[in-house]
């Protein structure tokens, strides 16, 4: 069984071919590691990774197989991976509520996890402060995997693999939480998308049509897209900041005020970014919107004036684009799509 293991984790190892590997070092523990170097695209800024959970090939090899493992949901019924396709870049494609384990539908949209790790906080209502922390949240939900984190413990110790391969990423095989939040989010940290045209654009390697141009100019135009102040042009194409904007006159779902308790913040949810958009449908964080042309006609006509509007709403008309403006600012945001990133069979089940 030990040499199967050891096998697995090799086989592992080999895949990380989109990541450098520097030299092995050792961690607190004694135990040696391969660092993995991520290989920021150029598009992209710096990762802040953690003191306390560096990246290394055996701690993404664990988490890899901890995100598409059914062993954390109840019964066994669920992963991580049935709510995040790779394939529709870690979206529920389609889907305006993913359905738990009990046949049981969510109140949020599944949000993607491309580019993941540059996030300050997490979830649509930024209800956990950091990669590790949000890992608890889907498992013990009642309405997604609704299973305890002693019961995963216990089903992670007893498994003929696991308390090796925890062994080998974090040298101990006596399994905790911390260590499977931090090797989950080792594995969440990989799922990095920074090569799309316009990322080639802006390196000088491939040209925007006319369309895509006159839809870059809409989209940084105060007065027409106005789309950059909130998703900020280039690098993550969002701020992170959460914003009433104008979805219903009275939210339904308070949003950052339930974690905030505030008034003021009150259906305001985080701003998504805008990379690979064309595909990550349905929008917002209800999942009302199918199609990019009705999120733009909410923002150019269809939102509501609410108490705590979004500043850059409320400073801005109502009708400012018409069809052909909205049509190029399709085209420019269809160039920030990565192609490569779904073919990337790093971040597949094992």
């Amino acid at each position: 069984m030990r040499k199967i293991i050891l096998l697995f984790i090799f086989i592992s190892c080999l895949t990380w071919l989109g990541c450098k590997q520097d030299p092995a070092f050792k961690i607190g523990d004694g135990h040696t590691h391969t660092h993995v170097d991520l290989n920021i695209p150029p598009g992209l800024p710096p990762m802040k990774i953690p003191a306390d959970n560096p990246m290394t090939i055996e701690g993404v090899s664990l988490g890899r197989k901890l995100f598409y493992d059914n062993i954390l949901s109840k019964n066994s019924l669920m992963n991580c991976g049935s709510c995040h396709h790779l394939e529709t870049y870690f979206v529920d494609s389609n889907n305006a509520f993913s359905i738990g384990v009990d046949g049981i539908a969510g109140t949020r949209n599944s949000m993607p996890l491309f580019n993941i790790g540059y996030n300050p906080t997490f979830f649509w209502d930024g209800g956990s402060p950091s990669l590790e922390a949000q890992v608890l949240g889907p498992i013990t939900n009642p309405v997604e995997m609704h299973e305890s984190i002693e019961n995963v413990i216990n089903k992670l110790q007893q498994h003929p693999q696991y308390p090796t391969l925890f062994n080998q990423a974090f040298g101990t095989d006596k399994i905790s939480s911390a260590l499977v939040f931090k090797a989950i989010a080792q594995f969440e940290r990989t799922m990095i998308s920074g090569n799309s045209k316009f990322d080639r654009y802006l390196a000088g390697k491939e040209p925007l049509s006319l369309a895509e141009l006159r839809g870059k100019d809409l989209y940084l135009s105060e007065k027409k897209g106005d789309c950059f102040h909130c998703h900020s042009y280039g690098s993550t194409f969002t701020d992170f900041e959460f914003r009433n904007t104008g979805l219903d006159s009275i939210p339904v779902d308070k949003g950052r005020a339930l974690i905030t308790r505030l008034v003021t913040d009150e259906g305001k949810f985080k701003t998504p970014s805008l990379r690979n958009i064309a595909f990550t449908a349905p929008y917002m964080h209800d999942g009302r919107f199918t199609t990019l042309r009705q999120c733009i006609e909410h923002y150019n006509r269809n939102f509501k004036y609410t108490n705590n509007l979004s500043p850059e709403l409320k400073n801005i008309p109502k009708n400012r684009l018409n069809e052909d403006e909205i049509n190029d600012l399709i085209a420019f945001l269809n160039t920030l799509t990565d192609e490569e990133f779904i073919k990337n069979q790093n971040l597949s089940a094992p």
